[in-house]
């Protein structure tokens, strides 16, 4: 049933309108339910989460770049591995430095963003709720 389960979490999220998604999620829930109880909890605990690039009207490809936390997880992923060696901390400004320069690590491996021409949209959207970029 996992396979049937991916397809139908990756068609909902595939989904342009936030409602029609939302709609989709729930129906997926109702019937990990009876599935899997454990698997039904934890996609219910993030419903809304992945959903905000739904509300926020944007573009598949930015859409798509944005959905994921994949990034921010591989640019501190590298950080630890460029302070792991690291045995004795020195102070908070040295704390900083290290991550600045893992920080740094990182951007080397960091590729331009999906649909990054729409990000101008994204503005939009986000002024139009009153939130700062």
């Amino acid at each position: 049933y996992k396979a049937a389960v991916a397809k139908k979490l990756n068609a909902a999220y595939a989904l342009e309108d936030y409602a029609a998604a939302k709609q989709s999620l729930n129906a997926l829930h109702r019937e990990l339910m009876e599935l899997n109880p454990s698997a039904a909890r934890s996609l219910g605990e993030g419903l809304e989460e992945p959903l905000t690039v739904h509300r926020l009207h944007l573009p598949m490809p930015l859409r798509k770049s944005l959905a994921s936390t994949n990034v921010i997880e591989s640019a501190f992923s590298i950080v630890e591995q460029v302070c792991r060696n690291v045995k004795r901390w020195h102070g908070g400004d040295e704390r900083k430095r290290w991550v600045g320069s893992g920080l740094l690590v990182a951007e080397k491996r960091f590729r331009r963003v999906q649909g990054y021409k729409q990000i101008p949209a994204l503005i939009k959207e986000l002024e139009a709720l009153n939130v700062k970029p």
